[in-house]
């Protein structure tokens, strides 16, 4: 079970994200991307209009496919936190 505390660290750390204006690495962006959507239970197939962002953005989630709901949570805060650390 996902404690409330964790739900709102998610939530402020998606907010960070989506409010940063300047582009991010690609290889971070893939990370946020497949953690994104196991934290969220999205399993929906990528919707990119070019196959090969498709193809990585699948890679991606493969990679966290053993993960638990929480897990993912916890580690998109501190992948999150780590990439802000040194730009704020």
């Amino acid at each position: 079970m996902i404690s409330k505390e964790l739900e709102i660290q998610f939530e402020d750390a998606v907010n960070r994200v989506n409010a940063h204006t300047e582009p991010f690495p690609a290889d971070t962006l893939l990370k946020l991307y497949a953690y994104y959507k196991k934290a969220t239970n999205d399993y929906s197939r990528p919707k990119s209009k070019k196959p090969i962002i498709n193809a990585f953005k699948t890679n991606a989630l493969f990679q966290v496919k053993n993960i638990s709901e929480s897990e993912a949570m916890e580690t998109y805060i501190e992948l999150v936190d780590n990439y802000f650390l040194y730009r704020e």
